[in-house]
């Protein structure tokens, strides 16, 4: 299988890109992991509604690029559908088993997803109705993701 995370900006502290080097070393002996970072666009404190929409379409055309056709596209958003450990398990090894090989996950910037990512997205996936910083949820993302094979597996590491 052939995962890609497509996040906005870059980690900039270095416990947090550890962390995530640490979950990529790991998913090594399950798949092919991926990671593509897109520029962030900068943006004032007080944005109008224009504003913020403009910023989010600049960043979801830069992660659109990266998305082939035939690419299973999960977007991580708060109103998304939550699920378990094991359900997010479940999906993985059911995409994988259906002939669905290339999956990426999509984590927006600090203003969320443009209208063209959702619209692209077959699964919208949240992880709490929190708000968490997009550079906290590559780790996360990347650590469930790593949990999800090992539950497919049955090895242990999940309880």
């Amino acid at each position: 299988m052939n995962i890609t995370i497509i996040s906005v900006g870059k980690l900039k502290e270095k416990f947090m890109r550890q962390a995530v080097d640490e979950y990529m070393k790991r998913l090594t002996a399950y798949a092919k992991v991926n990671i593509i970072e897109v520029p962030n666009e900068k943006a004032p404190e007080n944005l109008s509604h224009a504003q913020a929409e403009a910023i989010k379409q600049k960043e979801g055309d830069r992660i659109l690029k990266h998305i082939n056709d035939n690419t299973y596209v999960i977007t991580l958003e708060i109103d998304g559908k939550m699920l378990t450990s094991e359900q997010l398990s479940k999906k993985i090894g059911d995409l994988s088993l259906y002939g669905q090989s290339r999956v990426a996950f999509v984590i927006g910037g600090s203003l969320g997803i443009s209208d063209g990512i959702k619209q692209r997205s077959n699964m919208a996936l949240s992880f709490s109705k929190m708000t968490f910083p997009h550079q906290l949820m590559r780790v996360v993302l990347l650590e469930q993701v790593y949990r999800a094979f090992k539950i497919m597996r049955g090895e242990p590491y999940h309880k």
